[in-house]
């Protein structure tokens, strides 16, 4: 096991971020998902992948987690690249290894749009799609899951059990499983997520700076004939964000898709093949 992590809490462009470093070797960044979520919720699986000797740095994005921000302070897509860019000069990386997870997919490719010769390589796990278009579509299938009979019963039961006067520890964890169940080719995994909240405000803000946002061109201008860099799409087969979605970024990135049978969290349905598909791309001592 890698060992005990490092917390910081770092100062730029007016905000404080809580980052988080573990493991020694070449350094990757994480981007955690959300928007307005925060890392916890990529761990314990995505430490293991320090063990194969590098470093991982992981932080709190503006506006979530441990970054909390007052409410007048801007939370969109602009000021998130900022902030990521503003990290790198801190860490002192001339170039990036980047590993995101949903939405922080498509916040490292925005990243590379915005900074394309600071970007070594690019992991995108399950990532958010590159148009609104495809967003929609996911925000449509994730609703018919949620939607399922068996869910509105299991809420009803947990509501009856007396569970949240008796073990409200245990009725916060049902609850949990029961609100993400609709990311899971199978919902009863879900209990083993560890359990995250999404600031709301911040989450709105930035799909609205995005609007109906469509960056397939801006990647074709951005890196011409196979000038993308050296990119790794990992992506459930069950994931309501759609499979054809990662496929049409990776053709983009010139790359392809691992596509696993999972759903949204491939690092909990399918921890060792997660592990074993990103410890092969990302760089390692």
């Amino acid at each position: 096991m890698p060992e005990a992590a490092t917390e910081t809490t770092v100062e730029l462009n007016g905000v404080r971020l809580y980052t988080r470093r573990v493991g020694h070797g070449p350094p990757v960044v994480v981007l955690h998902g959300g928007p307005g979520a925060h890392h916890d919720y990529l761990l314990p699986q995505y430490d293991h992948l320090a063990e194969g000797g590098r470093a991982l740095l992981y932080y709190d994005q503006r506006g979530g987690g441990r970054s909390p921000v007052p409410r007048e302070v801007p939370v969109g897509w602009r000021e998130h690249v900022a902030d990521l860019e503003a990290l790198r000069g801190h860490w002192e990386l001339d170039r990036l290894t980047v590993l995101g997870y949903s939405w922080g997919g498509l916040l490292a490719l925005l990243y590379a749009l915005e900074h394309p010769d600071r970007i070594a390589r690019l992991a995108l796990v399950s990532s958010a799609p590159v148009t609104a278009a495809w967003r929609d579509e996911f925000e449509r299938r994730f609703a018919a899951r949620m939607a399922q009979p068996w869910i509105a019963r299991s809420r009803a039961d947990l509501t009856a059990s007396g569970l949240s006067r008796t073990d409200p520890e245990k009725y916060r964890r049902i609850a949990f499983a029961l609100s993400v169940a609709g990311y899971f080719r199978d919902p009863s995994r879900a209990r083993e997520m560890t359990p995250f909240r999404v600031t709301e405000r911040t989450r709105r803000a930035v799909w609205d700076s995005l609007g109906n946002y469509d960056l397939r061109e801006q990647i074709h201008r951005t890196f011409p004939d196979g000038t993308a860099p050296r990119s790794l799409l990992l992506h459930g087969v069950y994931d309501p964000m759609p499979l054809e979605a990662a496929r049409e970024t990776a053709a983009l990135l010139a790359t392809g898709v691992i596509e696993l049978a999972t759903g949204h969290a491939p690092h909990v349905e399918a921890t060792q093949d997660f592990e074993r598909a990103l410890g092969g791309f990302l760089p390692h001592n």
